[in-house]
């Protein structure tokens, strides 16, 4: 059966065009490096590479997250830390105040010390970071304590997404933290003024409970701040995990690349070359 002219030009053309898309499939895989580029290059290995990009992606937002919270944690930790040492000092001052052979005008100096210990407690309870309060529960935009120790925020502390299921409260209740710290003090101001020995030993003593509280806050701030390092560790291992993974499934061997490439690359001249002979056929050839 003869076949037209037409017909072997048909799949000359198809042929060429064939053999130059897969030539330029194997230059775009050498000179990216990468194996996959489009969906029909490898379905299955692109749906394994998309998921894992997604999880790469969610570990960056969650390792975001920790970095947030351990900056709230570090904050309140100073913050609290500050607070002991204040209220280290108060319940100094009430030892020395508490004896017979202290006059009315050193307890009224004392007694302005302790009003400027209280004014130190509510600016370090009302801290800020980044602009947020971290003593204010879930209403991080108000100040938690006014200056008479009125606490404004609320019962639930900010909190971080750390993982799918689990979550860190790295905001505090101010009022939890600090109970009546600011009442003792003023308290103490009120007895050193009033000479009252009986007010001062009640103040030393109240004082050494907020002393006992605010450490263990602190301790609750370090365990915290450990759980969420060991987080951190874990999302770094996957982290590098994964994106070995990842590595594995997009990346091309270089070598059998480069080997493809040229094998490819003698195929296209061989094709050009013989379809170079077949479009000079002629009517006359045939008949020679």
């Amino acid at each position: 059966m003869r076949v037209a002219n037409k017909t072997i030009y048909d799949m000359v053309k198809f042929n060429l065009g064939k053999i130059t898309e897969e030539l330029n499939h194997a230059n775009k895989v050498v000179s990216t490096g990468k194996r996959i580029s489009d969906l029909s290059d490898d379905p299955v290995g692109l749906t394994q590479a998309l998921n894992i990009k997604s999880a790469l992606s969610n570990f960056e937002q969650l390792g975001r997250n920790i970095t947030t919270g351990n900056s709230w944690l570090t904050a309140s930790e100073s913050a609290m830390s500050n607070v002991q040492n204040l209220i280290s000092d108060a319940k100094t001052l009430c030892v020395q105040m508490a004896t017979a052979t202290i006059g009315t005008e050193e307890r009224a100096s004392a007694a302005e010390t302790v009003q400027n210990t209280l004014e130190e407690v509510i600016s370090l309870a009302n801290t800020q970071l980044n602009g947020l309060y971290i003593f204010s529960g879930s209403k991080t935009d108000t100040a938690p304590f006014s200056q008479d120790g009125t606490y404004n925020g609320d019962n639930n502390p900010f909190t971080i997404k750390i993982g799918r299921d689990s979550s860190v409260q790295v905001g505090s209740d101010g009022g939890a933290v600090f109970g009546t710290i600011f009442n003792t003090l003023s308290d103490l101001k009120d007895a050193l003024g009033a000479n009252d020995f009986d007010g001062i030993q009640t103040a030393m003593i109240n004082l050494d409970t907020h002393f006992d509280h605010v450490s263990n806050k602190i301790s609750d701030v370090g365990s915290k701040m450990l759980r969420m390092e060991i987080k951190e560790n874990i999302f770094q291992d996957l982290k590098i995990s994964n994106t070995e993974r990842l590595s594995e499934i997009e990346n091309a061997d270089i070598t059998e690349a480069i080997i493809d490439l040229q094998a490819k690359e003698l195929v296209y001249q061989a094709a050009l070359a013989s379809s170079a002979k077949v479009m000079e056929l002629s009517l006359v050839d045939y008949i020679k």
